[in-house]
């Protein structure tokens, strides 16, 4: 019914993703977007947005508000007011708003290491300080040092959460999630949490859990950021939301927008409604497509010597351990076998590459085929 096996040609699209390797044979397996189409619903619905010929302001539907707070009590048990939501041109804008609102200037914001890069970026932008806390391996997972995060509680009054985590794919269970709330309610630090790759759920029977939603304390304290733009591959178009319980901190978050945060894209609006209303089965097919991508990739790398990889949980995103191979320079080494990768160093994990594996498998396939001959080269 939907065709993750088709490989469209997106070169001519300006796409950023390939624009970084034209003129080149090298597979780009980088920056976090999809080569699948859209689902056919947001296609429909964008092309009769396009049909209508105007493009002026535009807000929200209630439809698409609805949808949301629908969609938060299906999957996640979680009932949210309308009020509480806060959309937002994206996820990243979002969190340097929350750094800026939140922290006064030279204070440390919290944040883990890796982690998605603006995260690393966000405190320093807004001349604050980033506290790091090391993201450890677990029973085949990675998860958080509660330690560590006990101890930079202590002088912080923001900790910048990824759930699930990027890169690594770590789902965190209701007892993960509330062993950090119990860190941040014996501090008084507010959590920001980057929930963009919560749909993308590749471990069967292991659920997304909101972090705003393992407490009512939790949810006082919290200001979730989700978006459909990995889910859909749509992230071109620019429409995400912030859920924000605590009115005290909601308002202090759009206060502090005013005047600088951009409007929602209109067409990301009417893609994020098609997503939601009608796109569910489309989300299904991709996750059994991802969850085989993901087993070919962990098996695969696996079986090469020097190269580890632990199976994310969620996310189209590999974190490769490739430290026993002692590149030099890992990026440059796999480009010249035909791959663009992730450098794991942008991320804060120098001893890693990132892979993203949301692709059509004959892609996938090339791109290790590449890899693997070209270690075995060396």
């Amino acid at each position: 019914m939907f065709d993750f096996d088709q490989w469209i040609d997106r070169r001519p699209t300006r796409a950023l993703k390939w624009l970084k390797y034209e003129g080149t044979d090298i597979l780009p397996m980088w920056v976090a977007d999809t080569e699948f189409k859209a689902p056919p619903a947001v296609i429909k619905a964008l092309s009769e947005r396009v049909e209508h010929g105007i493009f002026g302001y535009s807000r929200p539907s209630p439809q698409l508000t609805e949808l949301i707070i629908k969609r938060m009590a299906d999957l996640y048990d979680w009932h949210i007011d309308a009020d509480w939501l806060v959309y937002m041109p994206g996820v990243v804008p979002a969190l340097n708003l929350a750094c800026d609102t939140f922290t006064e200037p030279n204070s440390n914001i919290i944040t883990a290491k890796p982690i998605y890069y603006p995260f690393l970026h966000a405190p320093g932008f807004h001349g604050r300080k980033a506290a790091y806390v090391d993201m450890v391996e677990q029973d085949g997972r990675w998860l958080l040092d509660l330690t560590q995060l006990e101890e930079q509680a202590k002088h912080s009054d923001l900790f910048l959460l990824c759930n699930p985590h990027n890169p690594g794919g770590t789902i965190y269970t209701q007892a993960e999630l509330q062993a950090i709330n119990d860190i941040a309610e014996r501090h008084n630090v507010i959590v920001c949490s980057d929930e963009i790759h919560c749909d993308l759920l590749l471990d069967e029977g292991k659920p997304h859990i909101p972090y705003a939603a393992v407490s009512d304390d939790a949810a006082n304290r919290s200001v979730i950021l989700m978006a459909p733009s990995k889910t859909f591959n749509i992230a071109g178009l620019c429409c995400s939301f912030a859920i924000i319980p605590n009115p005290k901190l909601r308002q202090q978050f759009t206060r502090a927008a005013r005047g600088i945060m951009a409007d929602v894209n209109l067409l990301g609006f009417v893609a994020a409604e098609a997503a939601y209303q009608d796109g569910d089965d489309w989300l299904a097919a991709q996750l059994v497509y991802l969850r085989e991508n993901r087993d070919l990739l962990v098996t695969r790398l696996n079986q090469v010597s020097g190269v580890r990889v632990l199976s994310p949980e969620a996310t189209y995103l590999a974190w490769v351990d490739i430290s026993a191979l002692k590149l030099d320079d890992p990026v440059g080494f796999f480009e010249q076998a035909g791959v663009g990768v992730s450098p794991g160093g942008q991320f804060g994990g120098s001893d890693f590459i990132r892979i993203n594996f949301g692709c059509p498998r004959a892609m996938l396939e090339q791109a290790l085929d590449r890899m693997i001959s070209a270690i075995a080269a060396r």
